[in-house]
């Protein structure tokens, strides 16, 4: 047992006896955090800290998934659902909230004309691909990038078990920045592509004209542009990618920083496509639960009273500008890099003589967990982060990439792994 994790482990030795894996999300559990040098199970969070069960105190740059914009426990957002809460929960008719956090919607996100909620990305998606199939009359979906754990999607990844192959044989994935390899997708199943779904931007920034190539390409093969901005939503602007690229889809999806972390995610979109809502089943018991509503409420007035997204990329500026640096001091950009947007960056490793990218990520996940900051490969910028925690990343950095060189270079990174590497798991990104 872990001198620094004894509680954690035994919980999750626990856990595992009632939930597959031990955890409720595929992201939190044993495949995701090395075993003997990973934390499982959090006690509380506050601003930019969660604490585990064990009492170590971490600066998260996971923040809940993305999930966490203004920070865990914001004041504003935790008195709006405490007010809430006197009055109820979820009722035998609509409430108010729900058309006031559409109209919002509507108010902030250049593609919403009309909004329909569900509780986490993988619903927005879904009933995306149902609205577009409904209006389309077609059945196959083009893909790029991570679209949640529905048939439709997941289907076309290595963790397709239990996915018919009718299902499977309708989703196909294109390359990011290749406008001709989606040309050629298209050509292949013309007449038949309801949607083309991509997250705007994730590891790599599009290329001048990319999005709006796949804009008009889609468009002319007589399909629908779905943006997936579950994670881009609320963080590179406050209408998204498609405020910050200027390229506006048919529809939209949003979750996470939509309510700093509470459940919440949303389709909206044209008013012609959305009206499809109107017959195409896509409906919830929570659908209309007012704390998340709440939530969002609080948490979208928040981004546009305050200067949360300017603090946030100006934080992860430094970030993207520093890491290079240290890189090159180090020595370590033959298997090191650093790419994506201020708010939602990654540090990305790659396979070298002697070891692989997995090994190397384990290592630097032990190194940083051990320092306390809890990340898995991203830097996800909340508001709370502040200059002292980007000062305390760059710091664990300056100590943590000599480490790596060591052990890579001189091929013996098992001798300095304290557990066993990760494996492999699907690619999305």
């Amino acid at each position: 047992m872990s001198l620094r994790y004894p509680q954690s482990e035994e919980f999750l030795e626990r856990a595992r006896r009632t939930i597959p894996l031990g955890a409720q999300t595929f992201s939190k559990s044993v495949t995701q955090y090395p075993f003997g040098v990973s934390p499982y199970f959090v006690s509380r969070g506050k601003g930019s800290k969660i604490w585990d069960i064990d009492g170590n105190e971490y600066i998260d740059f996971i923040n809940g998934l993305c999930s966490v914009t203004l920070g865990y426990s914001d004041p504003d957002v935790n008195a709006a659902v405490a007010a809430q809460l006197e009055d109820g929960t979820i009722f035998s008719l609509s409430h108010p909230l729900e058309t006031e956090v559409a109209e919002l919607l509507c108010d902030v996100v250049p593609s919403a004309e009309m909004v329909r909620f569900g509780k986490n990305g993988s619903d927005a998606t879904a009933g995306a691909i149902r609205v577009a199939r409904a209006f389309t009359q077609r059945d196959h979906v083009l893909v790029c990038g991570y679209h949640g754990w529905q048939d439709w999607y997941i289907g076309s990844t290595a963790r397709n078990k239990g996915v018919p192959q009718a299902t499977r044989d309708l989703t196909h994935g294109f390359a990011y920045n290749d406008l001709t390899a989606l040309e050629k997708t298209l050509a292949e199943y013309k007449g038949h592509v309801a949607a083309v779904v991509m997250e705007p931007m994730n590891v790599t920034a599009p290329a001048p004209g990319y999005l709006e190539g796949v804009k008009a390409l889609t468009h002319a093969a007589g399909a629908l542009l779905v943006f997936d901005e579950t994670i881009t939503g609320f963080r590179y602007a406050l209408g998204g990618a498609q405020e910050l690229f200027g390229v506006i889809p048919d529809i939209t999806t949003l979750g996470k920083g939509i309510a700093n972390g509470f459940p919440l995610s949303a389709v909206c979109g044209r008013r012609d496509v959305m009206q499809q809502m109107e017959e195409v089943f896509f409906s919830f018991t929570m659908g209309g639960e007012t704390l998340s509503l709440a939530a969002a409420k609080a948490t979208i007035g928040k981004l546009k009273r305050e200067p949360v997204i300017a603090t946030m990329n100006k934080r992860g500026s430094r970030i993207l500008a520093e890491i290079p640096k240290l890189i090159d001091k180090h020595g370590i950009g033959h298997f090191a890099a650093v790419s994506g947007h201020p708010t939602w960056s990654f540090l990305i490793f790659k396979d070298v003589e002697g070891t692989n990218a997995f090994e190397i990520k384990t290592l630097w996940m032990q190194e940083m967990m051990e320092r306390g900051l809890l990340s898995f490969g991203t830097h996800n910028i909340s508001y709370s982060h502040t200059e002292s925690d980007i000062d305390a990343l760059l710091a664990a950095y300056e100590e943590i990439f000599p480490i790596l060189q060591r052990a890579v270079d001189s091929g013996a990174i098992r001798q300095y792994l304290k557990c066993e590497p990760l494996e492999p798991l699907f690619r999305v990104r």
